[in-house]
């Protein structure tokens, strides 16, 4: 132990972390920058606060402040002690709806402020897109904004007062004033009165440097003005009193179409008389689905508001008149609201992939013109991106004439990073020609300050670096930001990254190949730490069970980061510091839809367990649930099922055998079924005529719960398909398909004998990282599946967690397998069978609401518009919740994993079905979705395919 942790443990109540894995989920916010600090304080208080400061001060040791971690220009890392306000200091402590205040703590997710403000019709104005995990700290750190801020303004028009330790330890309040002010600071700005009157444009946006302004007497002498986007240089927050707004109670949205994003920022400004809420601006490039808003090549959302629905849809109506579009729609459905602004919102993350799937990075994020200006900056803009042979995707808040883009910068090359930095030196050059800030609401951290004497002039910049001394003589607080700052092109957190590709197993398409490259996917926007899901989101469960960082797929994403690079995390594959934080992850693939920029942690997970365990003894839950497939086969061989279950009921035998296999002892190991899916299959007459389905005999259909192929294989016979089931090794001499097979490989299996070997999709191998394994079944599968894949038959898959498996993983472990694309293009859903296959058909009246989960891979992989569909044609009511269930697979059997696993399916699954309506049917298309709500609830869930099959039984449809 260091003598500097030595001191901080002697002196800090809270949490003091110097291992490995701490300093390593903070060496990176969501900029281009990285810094390996020494270590990690979470403070309980102010006392904290201020222990820590003399700590630091005394062993001249840098302080940085950090919240949400989402700051783009650098500014929430360094290379000292890092405050992390996110876990104790993170409270509402007071909402007085009378004065429209509350008092926060700096590590205050900004949603947590909206949900209580909310019941009062209140809420606080400026809103990031971050909103669900950006800190009121981050945000007055950088005077954050959002879509609101043409209504509302920036967060610094939104605080009244504030509580700060200073470098030196003064707790002081700033308020209005020169309220809280230290020594030295009035004397200063009176010495520069004419310099602070003239130096600073007038910009709603106006971010960048110090606002000295705010403490210009005719502005009230705020000083806790002056320390909002000051990106926690100036003091440590330690609680703010901020102002709250009267929040309108009905919304509207007008979506306006426009030729392209210059036509859209033309119109922006003449918008603003009409006083809407939001005039954000987006083009077609960061549209997944343009076919849902109107003609055009770039829209606008302008958000009116109202006291009644009808008088928001007015005013919207009146922009709509006023706007000159292409084309326009109003949106008055709330949900449809929710819909359009996830685009937005989700464009911080989009935006780091070209249409090429080229990566993109942000350093140029927020500068901010005038708004009349903004067409023209736009064009200049696009004709210097032009010039260095870059691209970007502008959009943001054109209302207040602030430009979002990600652009696609080289920072893995010397010759890159060069054009980066001229590149950068132009721009600023634009942005002040137009009268601009070079930052509009993400402050100017490592990314901009060095460009500030070109904003400021020399002789204001020099002032700035005054003021810091005032509240910061020994340059303590975040040194290298606003003032004195580190070079634009040092710090770049790609610098340490390997240039070589990682010899890998999956393919990663995606990335072409790079298993760094895929790693790089997370930007740091943090979607994954947003703690409350709404609609059908699953990612990131383990986050809102841990409330840990570390158990984030962004953490997860910075280890990995830090094993590559190999200078904080040294052992690379065999990290035990990355196979602790990937330890938690449910594979649950809710990432791979919900994140942003699509990081999958699922197959980076597996990929490190294949890698970790390489030559190694792999953990007992890797044997016997790792190769569950293995084993229900060797059981059902046997004929000893029942036998096996029941040793594995309860008793000694049971203990005994979840103790050898790493079961969790608080689970009931699943009971084998009396005779498989496939035992029944063999023994009855199909049904003859109609299109050729091939249902996939998954191991948990297979032998655990058979009762659903065999209700599946009722629905789709009823609907006037064909099943039939792929080949095995020893087959019963029935053709699959036609009868026509031409492969020898398939022919032998048909006229062979031999051991049995069945299809498998190799889910569980590739969950617990068994890949060679994993490669070595599904090659034998392509082999089996080959007479299939010669017909035009698709292959229906009911276990979502085996089709996701089929789909995706398939096609990456085997990439050099054309086979392998071929049979993951020919997989289908149940209802995605019968939609395509049946389409004429009627689905039973079934005429109950349904309560469960969308499966968690079906939400990220498969989608679910066709089950949704099913269900309505059947009389099937109710939303189905997001999350995931917590079992997911094998993890929630896995020893050590069940609180985790439960409280999971707390989170949503579980609530839902005990608030079930009478009669409610428990919808759950996954084996393990009706494990948990079977073992933890003791409620039985029902595949889709069971409901309707019951329904047909109790109509007396033969089919």
């Amino acid at each position: 132990m260091t003598d500097l942790e030595a001191a901080l443990r002697a002196g800090v109540r809270g949490d003091v972390e110097f291992g490995v894995t701490a300093r390593a989920l903070v060496t990176m916010d969501a900029s281009n920058y990285r810094r390996v600090p020494l270590g990690v304080v979470a403070p309980r208080d102010a006392d904290d606060v201020a222990a820590v400061l003399e700590v630091c001060r005394e062993h001249g040791v840098p302080v940085v402040a950090r919240g949400g971690g989402t700051s783009i220009a650098g500014q929430a890392t360094g290379t000292g002690v890092v405050l992390d306000f996110t876990r104790h200091m993170n409270r509402l402590l007071d909402l007085d709806p009378g004065t429209r205040t509350a008092v926060v703590q700096p590590g205050l997710v900004l949603d947590r402020l909206q949900e209580a403000a909310a019941p009062h019709g209140l809420r606080f104005g400026p809103d990031p897109s971050t909103h669900s995990r950006c800190t009121l700290g981050g945000m007055i750190g950088n005077n954050s904004c959002g879509a609101h801020s043409v209504a509302w303004g920036t967060t610094a028009d939104s605080v009244r007062e504030l509580a700060v330790v200073t470098a030196r330890g003064e707790r002081l309040r700033p308020g209005r004033g020169w309220s809280g002010a230290p020594d030295g600071l009035r004397a200063l700005v009176d010495g520069e009165l004419a310099r602070l009157r003239t130096g600073f444009p007038d910009l709603p946006r106006r971010i960048s440097g110090y606002a000295l302004d705010a403490l210009l007497p005719e502005n009230g002498a705020d000083v806790a003005r002056s320390l909002c986007g000051s990106e926690g240089t100036l003091g440590v927050l330690t609680e703010a009193v901020v102002d709250l707004v009267r929040a309108p109670r009905a919304r509207a949205l007008a979506v306006l179409g426009y030729a392209d994003e210059s036509a859209a920022a033309e119109a922006a400004a003449g918008l603003l008389p009409y006083h809407p809420l939001t005039v954000e601006g987006m083009a077609a490039d960061l549209v997944p689905s343009p076919a849902d808003l109107p003609r055009g090549g770039a829209w606008l959302f302008v958000e009116t508001g109202g006291d009644t629905a009808a008088e928001a849809r007015a005013r919207a109506e009146t922009v709509v008149r006023a706007a000159d579009a292409v084309d326009a729609d109003v949106v008055t459905d709330p949900a449809g609201q929710r819909a359009l602004w996830r685009i937005r919102e989700d464009a911080s993350g989009t935006a780091t992939r070209m249409p090429d799937r080229s990566e993109a990075w942000p350093g140029w994020e927020d500068c901010a013109v005038p708004p009349a200006r903004l067409g023209a900056y736009l064009r200049d803009f696009r004709a210097l991106l032009a010039g260095h042979g870059l691209r970007g995707t502008p959009y943001g808040h054109f209302g207040d004439g602030c430009i979002h883009v990600r652009i696609d910068f080289d920072l893995l090359t010397a010759a890159g990073v060069g054009r980066f930095r001229v590149f950068s030196e132009e721009l600023a050059d634009l942005v002040v020609a137009h009268g601009g800030s070079l930052s509009g609401e993400h402050g100017d951290g490592q990314a901009r300050a060095e460009l500030l004497p070109r904003m400021y002039g020399p002789e204001l910049v020099a002032l700035f670096e005054r003021a810091k001394a005032v509240w910061d003589p020994d340059d303590l607080l975040n040194p290298g930001m606003l003032v004195r700052p580190a070079p634009l092109d040092s710090n770049l957190r790609f610098a340490v990254l390997p240039r070589e590709p990682v010899d890998v197993a999956f393919g990663y398409p995606s990335d072409g190949g790079d298993f760094s490259a895929a790693v790089r996917r997370c930007v740091g926007v943090a979607k994954c730490r947003t703690t409350e899901v709404s609609g059908a989101a699953v990612m990131c469960p383990s986050f809102r069970a841990t409330g840990e960082e570390a158990h984030s797929t962004r953490g997860r994403a910075r280890l990995l980061h830090e094993m590559l690079a190999g200078e904080l995390v040294t052992d690379g594959w065999r990290s035990t510091e990355v196979r602790d934080a990937l330890d938690l992850c449910l594979s649950c693939k809710g990432c791979r839809t919900d994140c942003p920029v699509g990081v999958d942690m699922a197959t980076y997970k597996a990929e490190f367990l294949h890698h970790h365990y390489a030559g190694r003894r792999r953990p007992a839950a890797h044997l016997s649930m790792g190769r569950l497939p293995q084993w229900l086969r060797w059981a059902s061989r046997t004929r000893v099922v029942s036998l096996v279950n029941a040793l594995a009921a309860v008793g000694p035998l049971a203990r005994l055998a979840k103790a050898v296999g790493g079961i969790a002892p608080e689970r009931t190991i699943p009971r084998l079924a009396g005779e498989t899916f496939s035992r029944w299959w063999g023994r009855r007459r199909p049904a003859s005529g109609g299109d050729l389905v091939v249902v996939w005999p998954d191991t948990f259909t297979e032998h655990l719960s058979p009762s659903v192929g065999r209700a599946a294989v009722r629905v789709l016979e009823a609907a006037g398909l064909r099943v039939a089931l792929p080949p095995t090794l020893r087959m019963r001499g029935r053709p699959v398909g036609d009868g026509r097979t031409r492969s020898p490989i398939a022919l032998a299996a048909v006229l062979l004998g031999g051991r049995r070997e069945r299809v498998c999709c190799g889910l569980t191998y590739v969950s617990t990282g068994q890949l060679d394994r994993a490669r070595a079944v599904l090659r034998r599968t392509l082999d089996l599946m080959e007479p299939v894949l010669e017909t035009a038959a698709p292959v229906v898959v009911l276990e979502p967690s085996c089709a996701a498996a089929l789909r995706t993983d398939l096609p990456e472990l085997l990439a050099d397998d054309p086979r392998a694309a071929a049979l993951a293009a020919r997989v289908l859903t149940f209802a995605e069978t019968l939609e395509r296959h049946a389409p004429h058909w009627r689905p039973p009246r079934v005429d109950r609401p349904a309560v469960g989960q969308t499966h968690c891979h079906q939400h990220a992989v498969l989608g679910d518009a066709a089950d949704r569909r099913l269900r309505a044609a059947a009389g099937v009511t109710g939303e189905l919740s997001g999350g995931c269930c917590g079992l997911a697979g094998d993890f929630g059997f896995t020893k050590g994993h069940f609180e985790v696993s439960v409280a999971c399916a707390e989170e949503q699954l579980l609530p839902a079905v005990r608030s079930a309506p009478p009669g409610a049917v428990v919808l759950a298309d996954g084996y393990s979705c009706r494990t948990q709500l079977e073992q933890v609830a003791g409620v039985r869930g029902e595949h889709l395919a069971e409901v309707l099959a019951a329904a047909l039984d109790a109509s007396g449809d033969g089919g």
